[in-house]
């Protein structure tokens, strides 16, 4: 992995979470009364997943977000500020803190309900410290956990200093040209990708994710990249499209996969790395955190990606 080791900044703004993680055997039906494993509290939310995913891999990060004044936001500060994260720019609300509800099935699937809270909080004055004192060559990551308006100030606020956007839209709904114009790095995954292009059929195949990630930069992104779970990323960039091949893993708890991605991806390209490498690094981080259960305690250390970078052929510096 060839890349110049000179860093740029990181900085997310988006929800912080607490995670209330329970394995089920299935859905329950309406009315019925299922039981479940133990439940397990993790700190999540995609903000946080995605600063402390680019902090475990080496990345200088802060996070500008909203907390509640209660306990679980003691928990995801303290859990940020364990992976490496700057914490100086998450403020507390008079909501509770976020929390997302996941229910994660036997196949490693997962499907999360989320009670926004504190989130709500991250009003368009906030989003405008929050892209504040960057600079050309840092980074800003957003999601869409937190409202719409605010997501779009913070980037076009970034965008005017030459600062590269990445967003990841998810939970996916269609947005608005002004703001697309103003991302650098687009990042759904297939189902996402198909929500925001209006499309009925699914994205399966490498070509229909080709096909999405053209027609996903067409509306304005400078790239787009459309993950696909274990066949990897398709690369979507000024006269280019790439698909980079996943890995093969067995699956424990696909939660934080995609925010892994998110993650690793601005790590790999605030220290210089080319694009597809930092698309393969990415890939690499992200089928590593399939592998354990939760969110943030499933994301990978630099160290345990090197080796499944080797795989293929790719080597660290």
């Amino acid at each position: 992995m060839a890349a110049n080791m000179q860093r740029h900044k990181i900085r997310v703004f988006g929800s912080l979470n607490a995670d209330l993680v329970q394995q089920v055997p299935r859905i329950p039906e309406r009315g019925e009364t299922l039981r479940g494993g133990d439940l397990r509290i993790y700190a999540g939310g995609k903000g946080a997943n995605q600063a402390c995913a680019a902090a475990l891999l080496g990345a200088e990060v802060e996070m500008a977000g909203q907390v509640g004044s209660d306990v679980f936001a003691d928990r995801l500060r303290a859990e940020l500020n364990r992976c490496g994260v700057d914490t100086s720019l998450v403020e507390a609300s008079a909501k509770p803190s976020g929390t997302a509800t996941i229910f994660v099935l036997p196949d490693g699937e997962n499907l999360i309900v989320l009670s926004p809270g504190a989130n709500a909080e991250n009003s368009v004055e906030f989003a405008g410290r929050a892209a504040a004192a960057l600079g050309v060559g840092d980074f800003l990551l957003c999601q869409l956990e937190i409202p719409l308006e605010s997501v779009h100030a913070a980037i076009s606020a970034a965008a005017a200093n030459g600062v590269s956007t990445v967003l990841d839209p998810a939970p996916a709904y269609p947005l608005p040209e002004a703001l697309l114009k103003g991302v650098t790095i687009l990042t759904p995954n297939q189902t996402e990708a198909r929500l925001l292009l209006q499309w009925t059929e699914p994205i399966d195949t490498i070509l229909q994710a080709e096909q999405a990630a053209t027609a996903l930069q067409a509306l304005g992104p400078r790239i787009v990249i459309v993950k696909m779970g274990n066949q990897g990323c398709v690369i979507a960039e000024p006269g280019a499209v790439t698909h980079i091949p996943g890995f093969a893993v067995t699956v424990a708890d696909t939660t934080a996969a995609g925010d892994t991605f998110n993650g690793a991806l601005a790590a790999g390209l605030a220290e210089n790395m080319a694009l597809k490498e930092a698309a393969r690094f990415a890939n690499a981080a992200a089928a590593l955190s399939v592998t354990k259960p939760g969110a943030i305690s499933s994301m990978p250390s630099r160290m345990e990606v090197y080796p499944l970078l080797e795989k293929i052929h790719v080597h660290r510096p």
